[in-house]
C-alpha cells in the first residue's frame, strides 16, 4: 500500500471569485435535433459552469438566455463568452454555501481570448 501523502486538500470553495470563459457551444450541440438545440445549449452552459466553479447551484442570467436564443431554437451561436461569478448564498435554508451566476459578455471576436479572472469591486 502506498504511503499517505501530506498534500493539502484543495478547497476551491473558500472564496468568492469571478472568471470569464469562452464556451464552444457547437461541440455540445453537434448532432442534436433542431428543436432541442437551444435548450440543450443552456443545459451545457449550466453543466460547464457547475464543473468549473464547483457549485451545484447555477443560475443563468436572462441576457445570456436571450443571447443563446437570439438566432432561434435551431441556430445557436457556435461560441459564447460568459462571466461566471461564484457568490455566497444569502438563503439560510439552502444546503449549499455558494451559487454561480452566469452572465453574457459581448465581444466582437473570439480570437485570442483566454480564461481570465475578473477583479471584483465589491
Amino acid at each position: 500500500m502506498a504511503p499517505k501523502s501530506d498534500k493539502k486538500s484543495r478547497s476551491a470553495l473558500k472564496d468568492v471569485v469571478t472568471r470569464e470563459y469562452t464556451i464552444h457551444l457547437h461541440k455540445y450541440i453537434h448532432g442534436i435535433g433542431f428543436k432541442k438545440r437551444a435548450p440543450r445549449a443552456i443545459k451545457a452552459i449550466k453543466k460547464f459552469a457547475e464543473k468549473q466553479m464547483r457549485t451545484p447551484d447555477v443560475r443563468v442570467d436572462t441576457k445570456l438566455n436571450k443571447a443563446v436564443w437570439s438566432k432561434g431554437i435551431r441556430n445557436v451561436p457556435f461560441r459564447i463568452r460568459v462571466r461566471c461569478a461564484r457568490k455566497r448564498n444569502e438563503d439560510e435554508d439552502s444546503p449549499h454555501k455558494f451559487y454561480t451566476l452566469v452572465t453574457h459578455v459581448t465581444v466582437d471576436s473570439f480570437k485570442g481570448l483566454v480564461t481570465t479572472t475578473v477583479d471584483t469591486e465589491d
